[in-house]
Protein backbone atom coordinates (compact mmCIF):
# COMPACT_ATOMS: atom_id res chain seq x y z
CA UNK A 1 0.00 0.00 0.00
CA UNK A 2 1.35 3.43 -0.92
CA UNK A 3 1.22 6.41 1.40
CA UNK A 4 0.61 10.07 0.77
CA UNK A 5 3.77 12.19 0.79
CA UNK A 6 4.00 15.88 1.57
CA UNK A 7 6.53 18.65 1.12
CA UNK A 8 6.61 20.47 4.45
CA UNK A 9 9.24 23.11 3.72
CA UNK A 10 12.42 24.01 1.94
CA UNK A 11 15.22 26.45 1.49
CA UNK A 12 17.05 28.29 -1.28
CA UNK A 13 20.36 30.01 -1.87
CA UNK A 14 20.82 33.09 -4.01
CA UNK A 15 21.51 31.91 -7.58
CA UNK A 16 24.03 33.42 -9.97
CA UNK A 17 27.77 33.69 -10.41
CA UNK A 18 28.46 33.20 -6.73
CA UNK A 19 31.64 33.82 -4.79
CA UNK A 20 30.86 30.62 -2.92
CA UNK A 21 32.08 27.04 -3.09
CA UNK A 22 30.09 23.91 -3.83
CA UNK A 23 30.20 23.14 -0.10
CA UNK A 24 29.06 26.65 0.82
CA UNK A 25 25.98 26.31 -1.38
CA UNK A 26 25.08 22.95 0.17
CA UNK A 27 25.22 24.36 3.67
CA UNK A 28 23.26 27.49 2.75
CA UNK A 29 20.38 25.49 1.27
CA UNK A 30 20.36 22.88 4.05
CA UNK A 31 20.33 25.52 6.77
CA UNK A 32 17.51 27.42 5.06
CA UNK A 33 15.42 24.25 4.70
CA UNK A 34 15.64 23.33 8.37
CA UNK A 35 14.91 26.93 9.39
CA UNK A 36 11.73 26.74 7.30
CA UNK A 37 10.48 23.74 9.30
CA UNK A 38 11.21 24.66 12.93
CA UNK A 39 10.10 21.33 14.41
CA UNK A 40 12.33 19.25 12.13
CA UNK A 41 16.12 19.08 12.32
CA UNK A 42 18.95 17.05 10.82
CA UNK A 43 18.45 14.40 13.50
CA UNK A 44 14.99 13.60 12.07
CA UNK A 45 16.16 12.85 8.52
CA UNK A 46 16.23 9.16 7.54
CA UNK A 47 16.92 9.49 3.81
CA UNK A 48 18.98 11.89 1.71
CA UNK A 49 18.71 12.39 -2.05
CA UNK A 50 21.12 14.74 -3.83
CA UNK A 51 20.64 16.06 -7.36
CA UNK A 52 23.97 17.08 -8.90
CA UNK A 53 25.11 16.70 -12.48
CA UNK A 54 28.84 17.13 -13.02
CA UNK A 55 30.51 17.83 -9.68
CA UNK A 56 33.48 15.80 -10.90
CA UNK A 57 34.16 18.48 -13.53
CA UNK A 58 32.72 21.62 -11.95
CA UNK A 59 33.65 21.03 -8.29
CA UNK A 60 36.32 18.30 -8.73
CA UNK A 61 34.42 16.09 -6.29
CA UNK A 62 32.69 12.75 -6.62
CA UNK A 63 30.75 10.66 -4.02
CA UNK A 64 28.92 13.84 -3.08
CA UNK A 65 25.88 12.46 -1.23
CA UNK A 66 27.87 11.45 1.89
CA UNK A 67 29.61 14.82 1.73
CA UNK A 68 26.21 16.56 1.74
CA UNK A 69 25.18 14.49 4.76
CA UNK A 70 28.32 15.60 6.58
CA UNK A 71 27.90 19.25 5.68
CA UNK A 72 24.27 19.50 6.81
CA UNK A 73 24.74 17.27 9.86
CA UNK A 74 22.54 14.37 8.79
CA UNK A 75 23.12 10.80 9.97
CA UNK A 76 21.37 8.73 7.30
CA UNK A 77 20.22 5.33 8.53
CA UNK A 78 17.89 4.23 5.73
CA UNK A 79 18.66 5.50 2.23
CA UNK A 80 21.17 7.84 0.56
CA UNK A 81 21.90 8.52 -3.11
CA UNK A 82 23.02 11.05 -5.65
CA UNK A 83 20.86 11.28 -8.77
CA UNK A 84 22.24 12.31 -12.16
CA UNK A 85 19.83 12.91 -15.01
CA UNK A 86 21.30 16.08 -16.50
CA UNK A 87 18.81 18.95 -16.26
CA UNK A 88 16.17 16.71 -14.60
CA UNK A 89 18.46 15.57 -11.78
CA UNK A 90 16.65 17.62 -9.15
CA UNK A 91 13.24 16.24 -10.01
CA UNK A 92 14.75 12.74 -10.14
CA UNK A 93 15.99 13.17 -6.56
CA UNK A 94 12.55 14.42 -5.52
CA UNK A 95 10.85 11.53 -7.30
CA UNK A 96 13.02 8.93 -5.57
CA UNK A 97 12.42 10.47 -2.16
CA UNK A 98 8.68 10.51 -2.83
CA UNK A 99 8.69 6.86 -3.92
CA UNK A 100 10.76 5.78 -0.90
CA UNK A 101 8.37 7.43 1.54
CA UNK A 102 5.28 6.25 -0.35
CA UNK A 103 6.63 2.69 -0.17
CA UNK A 104 7.11 2.93 3.59
CA UNK A 105 10.88 2.70 3.50
CA UNK A 106 11.26 5.95 5.46
CA UNK A 107 9.17 8.78 6.90
CA UNK A 108 11.41 11.84 6.55
CA UNK A 109 13.71 12.72 3.65
CA UNK A 110 15.87 15.66 2.66
CA UNK A 111 16.18 16.43 -1.06
CA UNK A 112 18.96 18.81 -2.04
CA UNK A 113 20.03 19.96 -5.51
CA UNK A 114 23.30 21.80 -6.00
CA UNK A 115 25.67 22.97 -8.73
CA UNK A 116 28.77 25.17 -8.84
CA UNK A 117 28.99 25.81 -12.59
CA UNK A 118 30.93 29.08 -12.80
CA UNK A 119 34.59 28.15 -12.71
CA UNK A 120 37.44 30.54 -11.87
CA UNK A 121 38.27 33.29 -14.36
CA UNK A 122 39.73 31.95 -17.57
CA UNK A 123 37.91 28.61 -17.36
CA UNK A 124 34.78 29.60 -19.30
CA UNK A 125 35.59 27.32 -22.26
CA UNK A 126 35.96 24.38 -19.87
CA UNK A 127 32.47 25.04 -18.48
CA UNK A 128 31.01 25.19 -21.98
CA UNK A 129 32.85 22.02 -22.93
CA UNK A 130 31.42 20.27 -19.90
CA UNK A 131 27.91 21.17 -21.01
CA UNK A 132 28.33 19.10 -24.18
CA UNK A 133 28.48 16.06 -21.91
CA UNK A 134 24.74 16.19 -21.31
CA UNK A 135 24.23 15.35 -24.99
CA UNK A 136 26.06 12.68 -26.98
CA UNK A 137 29.55 14.15 -26.75
CA UNK A 138 31.14 11.69 -29.18
CA UNK A 139 28.66 12.38 -32.00
CA UNK A 140 26.73 15.60 -31.32
CA UNK A 141 29.37 17.37 -29.25
CA UNK A 142 32.11 16.70 -31.78
CA UNK A 143 30.04 18.68 -34.29
CA UNK A 144 29.65 21.65 -31.98
CA UNK A 145 26.10 20.79 -30.96
CA UNK A 146 25.70 21.91 -27.38
CA UNK A 147 22.45 23.31 -26.00
CA UNK A 148 22.01 26.67 -27.82
CA UNK A 149 22.45 25.29 -31.37
CA UNK A 150 20.20 22.34 -30.61
CA UNK A 151 17.34 24.45 -29.27
CA UNK A 152 17.84 26.90 -32.12
CA UNK A 153 17.18 24.01 -34.48
CA UNK A 154 14.02 23.20 -32.51
CA UNK A 155 12.93 26.83 -32.86
CA UNK A 156 13.69 26.94 -36.57
CA UNK A 157 11.69 23.79 -37.25
CA UNK A 158 8.75 24.86 -35.08
CA UNK A 159 8.63 28.23 -36.84
CA UNK A 160 8.79 26.51 -40.22
CA UNK A 161 6.03 24.00 -39.46
CA UNK A 162 3.63 26.12 -37.42
CA UNK A 163 4.37 29.77 -38.12
CA UNK A 164 5.63 30.48 -34.62
CA UNK A 165 7.10 33.97 -34.57
CA UNK A 166 10.25 35.49 -33.17
CA UNK A 167 8.06 37.86 -31.15
CA UNK A 168 6.22 34.96 -29.50
CA UNK A 169 9.54 33.50 -28.37
CA UNK A 170 10.48 36.88 -26.93
CA UNK A 171 7.17 37.08 -25.06
CA UNK A 172 8.12 33.95 -23.10
CA UNK A 173 11.44 35.40 -22.05
CA UNK A 174 10.04 38.85 -21.22
CA UNK A 175 7.34 37.28 -19.05
CA UNK A 176 9.66 35.04 -17.11
CA UNK A 177 12.50 37.49 -16.65
CA UNK A 178 10.03 40.07 -15.40
CA UNK A 179 8.76 37.57 -12.83
CA UNK A 180 12.36 36.98 -11.73
CA UNK A 181 12.73 40.70 -11.03
CA UNK A 182 10.58 40.01 -7.96
CA UNK A 183 12.47 36.90 -6.85
CA UNK A 184 15.27 37.59 -4.37
CA UNK A 185 16.97 34.29 -5.22
CA UNK A 186 17.03 34.73 -9.02
CA UNK A 187 20.19 35.23 -11.05
CA UNK A 188 18.61 37.92 -13.25
CA UNK A 189 16.52 40.49 -11.39
CA UNK A 190 15.56 43.04 -14.02
CA UNK A 191 12.29 43.43 -15.91
CA UNK A 192 12.73 43.24 -19.67
CA UNK A 193 10.45 43.95 -22.61
CA UNK A 194 9.85 42.00 -25.78
CA UNK A 195 12.01 44.52 -27.62
CA UNK A 196 14.81 44.02 -25.08
CA UNK A 197 14.78 40.30 -25.88
CA UNK A 198 14.67 40.86 -29.64
CA UNK A 199 17.54 43.33 -29.46
CA UNK A 200 19.79 41.24 -27.22
CA UNK A 201 22.96 39.69 -28.62
CA UNK A 202 22.28 37.15 -31.43
CA UNK A 203 23.56 33.85 -30.12
CA UNK A 204 22.26 31.00 -32.24
CA UNK A 205 19.58 32.25 -34.64
CA UNK A 206 16.73 32.69 -34.06
CA UNK A 207 17.73 32.66 -30.38
CA UNK A 208 19.31 35.72 -28.80
CA UNK A 209 21.06 36.01 -25.47
CA UNK A 210 17.84 36.73 -23.54
CA UNK A 211 16.24 33.60 -25.03
CA UNK A 212 18.75 31.43 -23.16
CA UNK A 213 19.11 30.40 -19.52
CA UNK A 214 22.36 31.14 -17.73
CA UNK A 215 25.35 29.27 -16.35
CA UNK A 216 24.45 29.31 -12.68
CA UNK A 217 25.70 28.47 -9.20
CA UNK A 218 23.02 27.62 -6.68
CA UNK A 219 21.25 25.13 -4.46
CA UNK A 220 17.77 24.38 -3.15
CA UNK A 221 16.45 21.87 -0.64
CA UNK A 222 13.13 20.29 0.38
CA UNK A 223 11.94 18.36 3.42
CA UNK A 224 9.50 15.53 2.59
CA UNK A 225 7.45 13.52 5.07
CA UNK A 226 4.76 10.88 5.12
CA UNK A 227 1.31 12.39 5.57
CA UNK A 228 1.09 11.13 9.15
CA UNK A 229 4.37 12.79 10.06
CA UNK A 230 3.64 15.92 8.04
CA UNK A 231 0.42 16.56 9.95
CA UNK A 232 2.42 16.62 13.17
CA UNK A 233 4.39 19.67 12.03
CA UNK A 234 2.18 21.65 9.63
CA UNK A 235 -1.28 22.00 8.16
CA UNK A 236 0.19 23.55 5.00
CA UNK A 237 1.94 20.58 3.41
CA UNK A 238 2.03 20.23 -0.36
CA UNK A 239 1.17 16.71 -1.50
CA UNK A 240 2.57 14.90 -4.52
CA UNK A 241 -0.40 13.36 -6.31
CA UNK A 242 1.02 12.32 -9.67
CA UNK A 243 4.28 11.68 -11.46
CA UNK A 244 5.32 10.55 -14.90
CA UNK A 245 8.57 10.07 -16.76
CA UNK A 246 9.42 8.97 -20.29
CA UNK A 247 12.49 8.36 -22.44
CA UNK A 248 12.25 6.89 -25.89
CA UNK A 249 15.21 5.09 -27.46
CA UNK A 250 17.05 8.26 -28.32
CA UNK A 251 19.91 10.39 -27.04
CA UNK A 252 21.86 11.73 -30.00
CA UNK A 253 19.77 14.03 -32.17
CA UNK A 254 19.74 11.73 -35.21
CA UNK A 255 17.56 9.29 -33.22
CA UNK A 256 15.07 11.83 -31.83
CA UNK A 257 11.48 11.20 -32.98
CA UNK A 258 10.94 14.87 -33.94
CA UNK A 259 12.63 18.25 -34.11
CA UNK A 260 9.44 20.18 -33.33
CA UNK A 261 7.66 17.95 -30.81
CA UNK A 262 8.53 16.03 -27.66
CA UNK A 263 6.22 13.00 -27.45
CA UNK A 264 8.11 11.92 -24.34
CA UNK A 265 6.66 14.98 -22.58
CA UNK A 266 3.17 13.96 -23.62
CA UNK A 267 3.64 10.43 -22.30
CA UNK A 268 5.09 11.66 -18.99
CA UNK A 269 2.31 14.23 -18.58
CA UNK A 270 -0.45 11.74 -19.33
CA UNK A 271 0.91 9.39 -16.65
CA UNK A 272 1.09 12.20 -14.11
CA UNK A 273 -2.39 13.47 -14.97
CA UNK A 274 -3.91 9.99 -14.71
CA UNK A 275 -2.48 9.29 -11.27
CA UNK A 276 -3.48 12.78 -10.05
CA UNK A 277 -7.01 12.49 -11.44
CA UNK A 278 -6.62 15.40 -13.86
CA UNK A 279 -8.93 15.19 -16.87
CA UNK A 280 -8.42 18.70 -18.27
CA UNK A 281 -5.02 20.22 -17.38
CA UNK A 282 -5.96 23.75 -18.48
CA UNK A 283 -9.02 23.66 -16.24
CA UNK A 284 -7.45 21.75 -13.35
CA UNK A 285 -3.94 23.28 -13.12
CA UNK A 286 -3.49 26.70 -11.54
CA UNK A 287 0.28 27.14 -11.57
CA UNK A 288 3.16 25.43 -13.38
CA UNK A 289 6.94 25.53 -13.36
CA UNK A 290 8.10 24.23 -16.74
CA UNK A 291 11.56 23.78 -18.18
CA UNK A 292 12.18 26.99 -20.14
CA UNK A 293 15.90 26.47 -20.66
CA UNK A 294 15.30 28.36 -23.92
CA UNK A 295 12.26 30.41 -24.90
CA UNK A 296 11.19 27.88 -27.55
CA UNK A 297 11.10 25.16 -24.88
CA UNK A 298 8.17 26.70 -23.05
CA UNK A 299 6.18 27.06 -26.26
CA UNK A 300 6.71 23.40 -27.21
CA UNK A 301 5.81 22.39 -23.66
CA UNK A 302 2.46 24.23 -23.76
CA UNK A 303 1.61 21.88 -26.62
CA UNK A 304 3.16 18.61 -25.56
CA UNK A 305 1.94 18.84 -21.97
CA UNK A 306 -1.54 18.82 -23.47
CA UNK A 307 -2.62 22.42 -22.89
CA UNK A 308 -3.18 23.35 -26.54
CA UNK A 309 -3.12 21.63 -29.91
CA UNK A 310 0.18 21.23 -31.71
CA UNK A 311 1.30 24.49 -33.27
CA UNK A 312 -0.77 26.70 -30.94
CA UNK A 313 1.90 27.26 -28.30
CA UNK A 314 2.94 30.64 -29.63
CA UNK A 315 -0.65 31.85 -29.54
CA UNK A 316 -0.99 30.58 -25.95
CA UNK A 317 1.65 33.02 -24.71
CA UNK A 318 0.58 35.78 -27.11
CA UNK A 319 -2.99 35.64 -25.77
CA UNK A 320 -1.77 35.94 -22.16
CA UNK A 321 -2.94 32.47 -21.21
CA UNK A 322 0.32 31.74 -19.36
CA UNK A 323 0.28 34.98 -17.37
CA UNK A 324 -0.17 34.86 -13.59
CA UNK A 325 -3.90 35.54 -13.97
CA UNK A 326 -4.26 33.49 -17.16
CA UNK A 327 -5.42 29.92 -17.68
CA UNK A 328 -2.25 28.60 -15.98
CA UNK A 329 0.29 30.85 -14.27
CA UNK A 330 3.54 29.62 -15.82
CA UNK A 331 6.97 30.10 -14.26
CA UNK A 332 6.07 32.68 -11.61
CA UNK A 333 9.50 32.36 -9.95
CA UNK A 334 11.08 33.46 -13.25
CA UNK A 335 11.75 30.08 -14.77
CA UNK A 336 15.18 29.03 -15.92
CA UNK A 337 15.37 32.14 -18.11
CA UNK A 338 15.12 34.43 -15.10
CA UNK A 339 16.38 32.34 -12.19
CA UNK A 340 19.24 30.68 -14.02
CA UNK A 341 19.77 26.94 -14.32
CA UNK A 342 22.06 25.15 -11.85
CA UNK A 343 21.17 21.81 -13.39
CA UNK A 344 20.72 19.59 -10.33
CA UNK A 345 18.92 22.27 -8.32
CA UNK A 346 16.31 23.42 -10.83
CA UNK A 347 13.65 20.74 -10.25
CA UNK A 348 13.99 21.16 -6.48
CA UNK A 349 13.55 24.92 -6.78
CA UNK A 350 10.49 24.46 -8.99
CA UNK A 351 8.78 22.27 -6.38
CA UNK A 352 9.66 24.73 -3.62
CA UNK A 353 8.11 27.53 -5.67
CA UNK A 354 4.83 25.61 -6.02
CA UNK A 355 4.86 24.96 -2.27
CA UNK A 356 5.44 28.65 -1.55
CA UNK A 357 2.73 29.64 -4.04
CA UNK A 358 0.28 27.43 -2.16
CA UNK A 359 1.34 29.01 1.15
CA UNK A 360 1.12 32.53 -0.26
CA UNK A 361 4.74 33.14 0.67
CA UNK A 362 5.94 34.83 -2.51
CA UNK A 363 5.88 38.55 -3.36
CA UNK A 364 2.46 39.73 -4.48
CA UNK A 365 3.93 40.80 -7.83
CA UNK A 366 4.35 37.15 -8.80
CA UNK A 367 1.65 35.41 -6.76
CA UNK A 368 -0.78 33.27 -8.76
CA UNK A 369 -4.31 33.91 -7.47
CA UNK A 370 -5.33 31.25 -4.90
CA UNK A 371 -3.64 28.20 -6.48
CA UNK A 372 -4.73 24.70 -5.47
CA UNK A 373 -3.01 22.46 -8.04
CA UNK A 374 0.42 22.82 -9.62
CA UNK A 375 2.83 21.07 -11.96
CA UNK A 376 6.58 20.89 -12.39
CA UNK A 377 8.25 19.73 -15.59
CA UNK A 378 11.85 19.06 -16.56
CA UNK A 379 13.52 17.88 -19.72
CA UNK A 380 17.09 16.67 -19.91
CA UNK A 381 19.84 16.20 -22.47
CA UNK A 382 18.60 16.63 -26.03
CA UNK A 383 15.06 16.64 -24.58
CA UNK A 384 15.25 12.85 -24.69
CA UNK A 385 13.90 12.52 -21.13
CA UNK A 386 10.87 14.33 -19.70
CA UNK A 387 9.73 14.29 -16.08
CA UNK A 388 6.40 15.65 -14.82
CA UNK A 389 5.02 15.90 -11.29
CA UNK A 390 1.63 17.14 -10.06
CA UNK A 391 1.37 18.81 -6.65
CA UNK A 392 -1.72 19.70 -4.63
CA UNK A 393 -2.36 22.05 -1.76
CA UNK A 394 -3.50 20.31 1.40
CA UNK A 395 -4.66 16.73 1.56
CA UNK A 396 -4.88 14.95 -1.85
Amino acid sequence: MTRNVGIVGGGHTRWGNRNATYKDLIQEAGKAAFEDVPDIGPEDVEGLFVGSVQPERFAFQTHVAPMVAELVGVDVDTMIARTELACASGQAALRYAWLAIAAGELDVALVLGVEKMNLPAGHGPEAQSSMTNVMDREFDGANGLNAPPYFAMIAQRHMHEYGTTREQLAMVSAKNKSHAAHNEFAQFQKEVSVDDVLNSYPLSPPLCLFDCSGITDGAAALVLMSEEKAREVTDEATYITGSGQACFASNSINNLPSMSAWPQATTAAEKAYESAGIDDPVRDLDVAEVHDCFSISEIVEYEDLGWVEKGEGGKFVEDGRSELDGDIGVNPRGGLLGCGHPLGATGVSQALEIHDQFRGEVPTERQVPDPETGLIHNLSGSASVHSVMVLERGRP
